[in-house]
C-alpha cells in the first residue's frame, strides 16, 4: 500500500500471531528516516489520512506514532502535526538494544492502553476529560489530624499484615452504610480492595476463565473493558437506550452460554452519567435470574448523590444471591486512599477472600484504620456535602451553558450525581477527530470511542465537573460548542453518522 509519505506492506497477520499492525507501520517509517528519504522536519500524514490509505484502525497509527515518538524518531504537537526528529537512531554504544518478546495478552493490552487519547494542551486548558476529582475537593487537613490520631492510638500493630478481609472496624462502618442504602450484608460479607477497580478484577475472576465471555453496557466504563482485555475475555456489548440498558438485548445477550456474568452501571453511570429507574432494576435482575448469570453492580459513585430521591441498588433488591456489589471511596473521598469494598454473599464471598489472598495478602492497615475512624468522626458525611453542594453548582453552570451554547442536533444527559455529563454531538462529529482543535483551544474531553467496545467511532463525548470550578466549565463549553460550529462548517459530513 503506498501513501504520500509512506511506502507501508502489511502482512494481515491475526491478532495474537505475528508482528503487531502498529509495529509494522512504525518499522517502515522509521526505516524511511534513517535511510534519510524521509528528511529532518518532515511532516507525516495525518493520522485519520494515513488510516484510511492504508485501510488500517485510526487507533492503529495513532499507536504507530506514539512508538515512534517514544523513540525519539518523531515529535507531536497538538494542533500541528507530527513532523521527523532525527535522521538516524543509531546506538552511541555500538550495542544493539534488545526488546523482549510480549506475549500476545500483553500486546494486545498495550495496544488497548496506548490508544486512550492522551491530552496534551496549553496550560489554560479546561481540563472536562478525567472523572478524577479535583485536589480542591480533597479535605486534606481533616483527614491528616484523623491520621495522625491513628497512628499514634495504634502504635506498631498498624504496621503488620491486616487481615484479608480488610480492618474489622473499617468493615463494621462500611456494612452500615450499606445498610442505609438497603443492602443488607454483614461485615463478614464485605471484603476491603484496592477500589472498586481491583474489585472489578475480583469479580470477573470469580466467575470467568480465560476465553469465556462477559456482557458489557455499550457504553461503558473504559477501565472494565481494559480488565476484561487483561484477562483474555470476550465482551458482548449490550446498547444503552434512554440512559438504561436495552433489556430484550440483555435478555438476549445472557441466554448466551458462554456469557458468564454481567457487568453494570446503574447509578451515575460512567461515560453517560444517567441513572436507572426501581422498574428497570427489578426488570435487570429477573432476567439475570432467568439465565443463571451473576451481575457485577459498580456502586463506584453512589455516595455522590446531590439531587434527585435515590433509587435502591440492585444489590438491595437482589433476592437471589446474583449480585456482587463494588463500592469506592476514590472518588468520593480521594483516589490516593485506595480503599474500595466487594459485598457478596456465601460461596461468592470465599471465593472473593481467596482470590483476594492469592493476590496481594492484604491492604494498606494505616489508611483502613484512619478512613474508619474518619467515618466515625462524622467527617466524611461532613465532606460528602461540601462536596455535593459544589458539585451541584458546578452542574447546573455547564446545563446551562449546553442550553445557551450547542448548536441544534446537541443534546446532552442530565446527572442527579457524579461526576460526568454525556453530550450527543450532531450528525457529521466525530468526537475523536473533534478533540485535536478543541485542545488547541483550550478545552479537554474524552472522546465517546474510549467506552465503545472496539473503540468504534462516537458522534458522542464525556463531559467531566471534577476538576474545574463553575466559572472554568462555562469557558471550557464556550470553546467546545465553537469547535463544534466549525466542524460542522468546514469538515465534510461523514458518510454516515455514528452514534453512542
Amino acid at each position: 500500500m503506498y501513501c504520500s509519505i509512506v511506502q507501508i506492506e502489511l502482512k494481515r497477520r491475526p491478532a495474537d500471531a505475528g508482528e503487531p499492525l502498529y509495529r509494522q507501520i512504525a518499522a517502515a517509517i522509521r526505516g524511511r528516516v534513517e535511510s534519510g528519504e524521509l528528511a529532518l522536519g518532515t511532516r507525516l500524514p495525518a493520522i485519520r489520512e494515513l488510516a484510511r490509505e492504508l485501510a488500517v484502525n485510526r487507533n492503529t497509527v495513532s499507536l504507530a506514532y506514539e512508538a515512534l515518538a517514544a523513540a525519539g524518531v518523531v515529535e507531536s504537537t497538538v494542533g500541528r502535526g507530527t513532523f521527523v526528529r532525527r535522521a538516524s537512531s543509531a546506538e552511541p554504544s555500538g550495542h544493539e538494544a534488545l526488546e523482549p518478546t510480549l506475549s500476545p495478552l500483553a500486546e494486545r493490552l498495550l495496544h488497548f492502553e496506548r490508544s486512550r487519547p492522551r491530552f496534551g494542551s496549553g496550560g489554560d486548558a479546561v481540563p472536562m476529560h478525567s472523572v478524577v476529582p479535583g485536589p480542591d475537593l480533597y479535605p486534606v487537613e481533616a483527614f491528616r489530624k484523623v491520621m495522625n490520631r491513628t497512628l499514634a492510638r495504634g502504635g506498631a500493630e498498624l504496621f503488620t499484615y491486616g487481615d484479608p478481609q480488610g480492618q474489622p472496624r473499617m468493615r463494621e462502618l462500611l456494612a452500615e452504610r450499606l445498610q442505609r442504602a438497603g443492602i443488607g450484608v454483614s461485615p463478614q460479607e464485605i471484603l476491603l480492595c484496592h477500589g472498586a477497580s481491583q474489585g472489578i478484577a475480583l469479580a470477573l475472576r470469580l466467575f470467568t476463565s480465560p476465553g469465556d465471555t462477559v456482557a458489557l453496557e455499550e457504553p461503558t466504563y473504559n477501565n472494565a473493558l481494559a480488565a476484561t482485555l487483561a484477562m483474555d475475555l470476550h465482551t458482548a456489548a449490550v446498547p444503552m437506550r434512554d440512559g438504561a440498558v436495552d433489556l430484550e438485548a440483555l435478555e438476549r445477550s445472557l441466554a448466551r452460554p458462554e456469557v458468564k456474568a454481567f457487568y453494570t452501571i446503574p447509578t451515575f453511570h460512567n461515560p453517560l452519567g444517567t441513572s436507572t429507574s426501581l422498574a428497570h432494576r427489578k426488570a435487570v435482575l429477573a432476567i439475570a435470574a432467568r439465565a443463571g448469570v451473576p451481575v457485577i453492580e459498580d456502586g463506584y459513585e453512589m455516595d455522590l448523590r446531590y439531587a434527585g430521591r435515590p433509587v435502591p441498588p440492585l444489590a438491595a433488591l437482589d433476592e437471589s444471591g446474583l449480585v456482587v456489589h463494588l463500592f469506592s471511596f476514590s472518588k468520593s473521598l480521594f483516589p490516593g486512599i485506595r480503599i474500595g469494598a466487594v459485598s457478596a454473599r456465601g460461596r461468592c464471598m470465599d471465593g472473593l477472600l481467596a482470590l483476594k489472598q492469592a493476590t496481594d495478602l492484604s491492604d494498606s492497615l494505616p489508611l483502613q484504620a484512619a478512613l474508619a475512624a474518619f467515618l466515625e468522626s462524622g467527617e466524611y458525611d461532613r465532606h460528602l456535602g461540601r462536596v455535593g453542594r459544589l458539585l451541584r453548582g458546578r452542574r447546573d453552570a455547564v446545563l446551562a451553558a449546553l442550553e445557551r451554547e450547542m448548536p441544534a442536533g446537541s443534546h446532552w444527559t442530565r446527572p442527579e450525581g457524579g461526576y460526568q455529563v454525556w453530550l450527543q454531538c450532531p450528525d457529521g462529529i466525530d468526537s475523536s477527530d473533534l478533540l485535536p482543535d478543541a485542545a488547541a483551544a483550550g478545552v479537554l474531553f474524552a472522546p465517546g470511542s474510549q467506552f465503545h467496545h472496539e473503540a468504534r467511532a462516537s458522534s458522542a463525548l464525556r463531559l467531566s465537573i471534577s476538576m474545574a470550578d463553575a466559572v472554568q466549565l462555562e469557558r471550557g463549553v464556550e470553546r467546545l460548542a465553537l469547535c463544534i460550529r466549525e466542524h460542522l462548517t468546514h469538515s465534510p459530513r461523514m458518510s454516515s453518522a455514528v452514534h453512542v
